[in-house]
């Protein structure tokens, strides 16, 4: 698969895994984005060592989406936990 292709299924994903961990995140849509594809790329790469599945087949393969899915839900996990929650420390 290309780059583009990587992207496209990158962006999906992060909205996937937003719309499953609902809540405010600070960087919003741009940091979401960037969840999402770092995030597959992230799920192919422990698919393929945990699992020695070749989760990057194609684009229309499952195991790519489920794959891509699950890291941009364990990166956002992982941000969320970083960050904490340090938009509502804010002063007025």
């Amino acid at each position: 698969m290309g780059i583009i292709a990587w992207i496209l299924i990158g962006l999906i994903a992060g909205a996937i895994a937003k719309a499953l961990l609902p809540g405010r995140d600070p960087g919003g849509i741009i940091i979401t984005m960037l969840i999402g594809v770092v995030g597959g790329l992230l799920g192919g790469w422990l698919g393929k060592v945990i699992f020695g599945v070749d989760s990057i087949d194609g684009f229309f393969d499952l195991s790519t989406w489920v794959a891509a899915i699950i890291g941009s839900v364990i990166l956002l996990l992982i941000y969320r936990a970083v960050t904490g929650n340090r938009s509502s420390h804010r002063h007025a």
